[in-house]
Order: C-alpha cells, then sequence, then structure tokens
C-alpha cells in the first residue's frame, strides 16, 4: 500500500514537472515582434491596442510596441541604435523621411504585393508600406475664432494676438510637415515667413499630442493638425466646434508608412505584419483610432462625418530626396528665424 501510494506521488511530481517544462518550453518559443511606432499610436485611444490584439489572433506571437514621441524622434532613435536596434518593424515614418530612412541600411525590401494600397499620387515603394495618409491643416475652435486664416499667407499675415500651436520639425512629422509646407509655398523667401509667423506662435512642442493637448485644454485657439482631426469630436464628442480651416493654395500631405529593419530575429513575422497591415482588419481600426485616412480597402464604410471633412484642392508633396538633402538646411533656416528677437 506504501510503495503504491509512493508511485502515485512519484507520478504526481512527475506529471507537474513535465506540466512545468511544457508551459515554459512553450512560452520559451513564443515569437515577440518588436514594432517601434510613435506614442500616439501606443495610447489607450490610439490603434495600437486594437491592432495587437488582432494581430495577435493570427501570428501565435506577442506584439511589443516601443512607443517615441514622434515619427522624426522613430528615425532619430533608429540612427542612434543602429545595428544593435532590438526593432523588427517601425511604424509610423512618413514619405518625407524614406530616403533618409533608406540612407542608414538599417532597412530591407519587403518584397510583398502592395497592390491594395491606394493613397492619392499611386506612392509605391520597395521597402516602405503606407497605412495611412491625411493633409495637414490648421485646426481652429469656432467658439474663440470667427475668421479663422484661409491660406497659408493670411495665418502668416495675421492677427499675432490669435496663437497658434505647432510642432517641431526637428523631432516631429507634422512639425516637418509645416516646414515643407512653408517652403512649397514661400521657396527662399521662407525664413522672412517664419519670422511673421513666429509672432502667431504660443509654443513648438515635441510632438502633436503636446500640441494638440493645449489646444483641447483651451489654452490656445488654433494648432497645426489634420484635416481628420474634427472628425474624432464630430464622432467621439458630438460636437463640430473644433474644424479644420480649408487654405486656398492646397494643403501637404503627409503618407504614413511602415517598413521592416535588416535586422529583425524574425523577418517572416514581420512580413507577416506588414502584410497585414494593409489588410481589411488593420485598415479598419484607422480612421476611428488614428484619426487618419485608410490606405487601403476596409470591411466597413467611413463614418459620415469624413464626409464633412476639408477636400483639399491641391496637394503639396515634395520628393523625398529633395528633403533629404535640404532638411538640415531648412530647419537651421526656421531655427534662425524662430529666434529673432
Amino acid at each position: 500500500m506504501k510503495e503504491a501510494l509512493m508511485r502515485r506521488i512519484a507520478l504526481s511530481i512527475f506529471a507537474a514537472a513535465t506540466g512545468l517544462f511544457l508551459s515554459v518550453s512553450a512560452h520559451a518559443q513564443e515569437k515577440t515582434l518588436t514594432v517601434y511606432t510613435y506614442e500616439s499610436f501606443v495610447s489607450d485611444w490610439g490603434p495600437g491596442p486594437k491592432v495587437k490584439e488582432a494581430f495577435e489572433k493570427t501570428c501565435a506571437c506577442k506584439v511589443d510596441f516601443v512607443g517615441v514621441a514622434d515619427g522624426v524622434a522613430l528615425l532619430t532613435r533608429l540612427k542612434l541604435e543602429g545595428e544593435n536596434t532590438d526593432a523588427d518593424i517601425a511604424l509610423g515614418l512618413d514619405t518625407n523621411l524614406i530616403s533618409e530612412a533608406k540612407a542608414t541600411g538599417l532597412f530591407e525590401p519587403h518584397g510583398l504585393d502592395i497592390s491594395a494600397v491606394k493613397v492619392p499620387g499611386n506612392y509605391s515603394d520597395d521597402t516602405f508600406i503606407p497605412y495611412d495618409y491625411g493633409h495637414f491643416a490648421v485646426v481652429y475652435d469656432t467658439k474663440v475664432m470667427k475668421n479663422p486664416p484661409r491660406s497659408l499667407k493670411e495665418l502668416v499675415d495675421g492677427d499675432p494676438s490669435q496663437k497658434i500651436a505647432i510642432e517641431d520639425p526637428r523631432t516631429s512629422t507634422p512639425g516637418l510637415g509645416l516646414l515643407l509646407w512653408m517652403k512649397s509655398v514661400y521657396g527662399d523667401q521662407a525664413p522672412e515667413a517664419w519670422a511673421k509667423l513666429k509672432n502667431r506662435v504660443l509654443t513648438v512642442t515635441p510632438g502633436w499630442s503636446e500640441a494638440y493637448g493645449l489646444f483641447t485644454k483651451g489654452e490656445v485657439p488654433m494648432v497645426f493638425s489634420y484635416t481628420t482631426s474634427p472628425a474624432y469630436h464630430m464622432v467621439e464628442e458630438k460636437t463640430d466646434r473644433y474644424q479644420a480651416a480649408s487654405f486656398s493654395e492646397g494643403h501637404y500631405i503627409q503618407i504614413e508608412v511602415g517598413g521592416m529593419l535588416k535586422g529583425s530575429s524574425d523577418k517572416d513575422l514581420a512580413r507577416q505584419f506588414l502584410k497585414f497591415m494593409i489588410s481589411p482588419e488593420f485598415q479598419d481600426v484607422i480612421p476611428t483610432t488614428n484619426w487618419m485616412m485608410p490606405a487601403a480597402e476596409t470591411s466597413e464604410p467611413l463614418p459620415e462625418a469624413f464626409g464633412k471633412l476639408v477636400q483639399p484642392k491641391k496637394t503639396f508633396l515634395m520628393g523625398s530626396d529633395e528633403i533629404a538633402k535640404n532638411r538640415q538646411a531648412w530647419i537651421d533656416e526656421w531655427l534662425t528665424a524662430m529666434s529673432r528677437n
């Protein structure tokens, strides 16, 4: 009887040990995909949580999002980390940064069919895949401003007492977008235009989230954002208080992209994510969490609010090679103009 009891105890210990081994082994074999992106993407209200949940159901893996302030800051971090980066995917660069990103030698062509992507200008690239887009705009508070600027010239030359929050082009893709928009319209006269606009700038923030937070708290009547931003307030807050100003010259576009790092520890998994990125499951999440336009087909129609947004009459978009060549010089112009007394 004692021997039988001892055998049962031994078997129980063996079973428990085996179960623990299998559990540990399974955990050890779980794949992890590390995605560098910007903070608003991974926030509770951003696309990150839903994207993570949806992709993990398909990949038998764990998605680890690493957030930085903004898209330009993302490229800066990758440059600093170099080949030692933990990132498998960079999500949140835009077409303005592509040439500079490729020049790092850190990215690898995706080798995927991206015919599903449909963005203005039919942008296509062998390394970076668009996942959303939006036109930059000045968003204003209709309760405070009855006559918002209707052109970039009116913004530059307008009443200095009506302030705007903008983003830093050194760290932020919207900030870079404004820099390029100003250069597209003013050309060699951009430094003079910046010197005038400086009088209307309440503050320059590192990223979009900080600037938009100041705006929604009522600390500034205008913010540099997107034509799609008012859709958030219409859908989530049931208000049309915040609107984007339609500019007569046209609007600069941002096309956001994702790319695979050459040093990825699991390139098949990275490609799987990039393919998922342009699927309806991912694209359905974008309009009402990232508040941008989807870059590929969705399974559901866009909310009605998107039909009420500003439709730019002209789209500005510089080539990424030109930007890579001149970005630092244009930033230096901006710094000089903004530091003048």
